[in-house]
């Protein structure tokens, strides 16, 4: 069995690689078993996903449902396990660093705090409020019993604030703050990701939308980690919606043509010991 400290250094050394860590996210146990089956080296949850496993909208999770989706995503994989803990679900430092705390518990290698503060009417924090909850973060992450890799991300992009300059110098300040992984997603442009892998000196992490360059180009461009948020969740909650209006509106089973290729990678990827 490899230790939790041992899978956080493992996990911190996959971004050094030659190539970026394709990072998926499951949003059950069923999906990490099957990413991990399919030949992966990390797991990440997705706040979104796993909110919409509630039937919720993203950034309706408290902080309690969110370890304990964490850590059942870690109980279901041997793989590191890193999670998307929102914006730490409190506003100051200190609880934001509670938050980062509680992900050791839950059996993490990493986590991610962002600088959105889900006030509509102020959605970014203050940029010195930011690297504030950031550095508070980082200290927690980097004290315990397991030295957790902390993403800092910029949410501009994500709230109609594109400007570069900004989303850059947050980036820089979050560096400056103790942060492992710098992430600002939403940015798609391939000169504007590429200003932001040459403006800093962490690895970079990017979100795979569909304006997003391919792999093989963000590799060139030097960016360390790719994950895809809620993209999987999604593509799942669509062959779903198209199998059930088939059956609605056509009457017809066509889709047992897909869920035969589900099956097998269910048999693949699930164990068949009975639990004890």
């Amino acid at each position: 069995m490899i230790s939790q400290a041992e899978k956080a250094e493992r996990f911190l050394q996959l971004h050094r690689g030659k190539t970026p860590l394709l990072l998926p996210n499951p949003w059950d146990a069923g999906t990490a078993k099957l990413f991990t089956s399919l030949g992966f080296s990390a797991l990440a949850t997705t706040s979104s996903g796993h909110a919409a496993t509630m039937g919720r909208f993203d950034g309706r999770v408290t902080r309690a449902e969110a370890l304990d989706h964490a850590t059942s995503i870690v109980a279901a994989t041997d793989l590191p396990v890193r999670a998307d803990l929102e914006n730490g679900f409190r506003d100051d430092p200190a609880g934001v660093a509670d938050t980062v705390r509680l992900a050791v518990n839950a059996g993490l290698v990493g986590c991610s705090v962002e600088d959105y503060s889900g006030d509509d009417e102020h959605p970014i924090y203050e940029s010195d409020h930011a690297a504030d909850r950031v550095a508070a973060a980082a200290e927690a992450a980097h004290s315990g019993p397991v030295r957790l890799v902390l993403t800092a991300r910029s949410e501009n992009y994500l709230h109609q604030r594109t400007d570069l300059g900004d989303t850059i110098a947050r980036l820089q300040a979050f560096q400056e703050a103790g942060a492992d992984v710098l992430y600002a997603p939403g940015v798609t442009e391939a000169g504007d990701l590429r200003t932001i892998v040459e403006s800093v000196d962490l690895p970079v992490n990017v979100l795979a939308l569909p304006e997003v360059p391919p792999v093989a180009e963000l590799a060139e461009m030097g960016v360390a980690r790719i994950s895809v948020g809620g993209g999987f969740n999604l593509v799942g909650l669509g062959a779903v919606t198209k199998a059930a209006l088939e059956l609605l509106d056509e009457g017809t089973y066509g889709y047992w043509e897909q869920a035969k290729a589900g099956a097998e990678a269910r048999n693949t990827a699930f164990d068949e010991e009975l639990p004890k």
